[in-house]
């Protein structure tokens, strides 16, 4: 069996959980059939695998396409010359899986095309993300008309998150239950575990002998970065916070997370901002000795970076919305904090609240070593028994089997 992966991100070039899930699930499904992966990029591969073989296709945006503009909505034209550019050579391919909307409408023309099964998976929905029409413009009318178009001629829709499966039923009612399917995000078990070693922390100023408070992630409101920094404010103002937070979504953004950080520092100077996206190596090491890490989204279908956390053994304080109350186990390997959110924009109702209740369960975690170590080992307990990319490559392939195979005795019935 030969799939053809379709996505945004892909190494060198990741910046989000969704380029994370793409890289691993295709290492791992490369063991058993053959991988096309097909992605924005210049990057061209291939490797050998046991069983199975992974090549890489990277496509560039045709600039026929987007020359003459500068508007926001160019990123959207760029993604749709790009999902043409990918679908015009897939006669090998067995069946095709795309990753976010950026890459979705490459499925729908390949199915329509060459008349294979469309997989899709779904790491976050559009009419969710109300805050990316200031990312892109009046391109978000066509992101969204690109998803709302895929993922409801989908053969197959893979929900990462029961919560997920619930939101997409939501947003997008005419589709049939009974083509979602739920299977969770994964973790590499070997690769991330606790690193006992701190030069990486020395590097960053970060003081190894003073617990921290961490968060990892792009500067976006999904996120809610921001709603921390305003939490942080309530902490004790000896609390050191570490922040890794980079990829602004906009200028604008970025320059109301530099205002908010830069007041904060006033009354909270052991606030110390890494801003970029940190490396693999660094970023294990800074969870390593985190006391606890936080992950204040207001919008998140599942929430790897919790899985991330919780393997390098981390007590985690997380918002109770989407995927993550499926990950993070208040009062076992961490705390769950109340989001009351607007239904449309996914906002909270009221940020005050939000961040002074992120402020609460933290200074209780921080406050307390023997609860830091508890939920810490217990979360690695929980990603080792739920969460390995092996488990979930098999029930990928597992789904792209009786696809195919529906296919073939549904063009065997129409020639007889």
């Amino acid at each position: 069996m030969r799939v053809g992966l379709f996505t945004r991100e892909f190494p060198p070039y990741i910046y989000g959980g969704a380029g994370v899930h793409v890289d691993y699930l295709s290492r791992e499904l490369a063991r058993k059939i053959e991988v096309e992966v097909h992605c924005f990029g210049d990057q061209n591969a291939a490797h050998q695998g046991n069983g199975g073989r992974l090549t890489v296709e990277g496509h560039t945006p045709w600039e026929k396409i987007t020359a003459g503009t500068e508007a926001k909505f160019k990123g959207a034209l760029e993604a749709l010359s790009v999902n043409l550019d990918s679908v015009k050579n897939l006669a090998r391919v067995d069946v095709v899986h795309t990753h976010t909307w950026y890459a979705a409408m490459a499925g729908f023309w390949a199915k329509k095309l060459y008349g294979v099964p469309f997989v899709l998976t779904t790491h976050s929905l559009e009419p969710l993300r109300a805050w990316k029409a200031e990312q892109l413009g009046s391109g978000y009318r066509m992101s969204s008309w690109m998803e709302k178009t895929a993922i409801e001629s989908a053969d197959a829709v893979i929900a990462v998150s029961n919560g997920t499966r619930a939101d997409i039923l939501r947003a997008y009612p005419g589709i049939d239950p009974s083509v979602i399917h739920v299977i969770y995000n994964g973790i590499d078990l070997d690769e991330y575990q606790k690193d006992t070693k701190t030069n990486f922390l020395e590097a960053f100023g970060v003081d190894a002998a003073r617990p921290f408070m961490l968060f990892v992630g792009r500067i976006t409101r999904q996120k809610g970065v921001t709603h921390l920094v305003d939490a942080i404010q309530h902490l004790p103002q000896d609390t050191q916070v570490v922040l890794c937070a980079g990829a602004p979504d906009t200028p604008e953004i970025a320059t109301e997370m530099r205002e908010k950080v830069a007041r904060l520092k006033q009354t909270h100077p052991r606030v110390l901002w890494i801003e970029k996206m940190v490396s693999k190596p660094e970023v294990i090491q800074l969870y390593s000795h985190a006391a606890v890490f936080c992950c204040p989204s207001i919008y998140e279908p599942f929430g790897i970076i919790n899985l991330e956390a919780m393997a390098c053994g981390t007590a985690v304080v997380a918002s109770a919305t989407g995927g993550i109350k499926e990950v993070v186990v208040p009062g076992e390997t961490g705390e769950l904090v109340r989001l009351d959110q607007d239904p449309d924009t996914n906002a909270p109702h009221d940020p005050a609240k939000f961040s002074r209740d992120l402020a609460a369960a933290l200074t209780a975690v921080l406050a307390d070593p023997e609860r830091q170590r508890r939920y810490g080992a217990a979360g690695r307990r929980r990603v080792e028994a739920m969460f390995s990319w092996r488990a979930i490559a098999a029930q990928t392939i597992a789904l792209y089997q009786s696809l195919v195979s529906r296919s073939q005795s549904a063009a065997i019935a129409a020639k007889s």
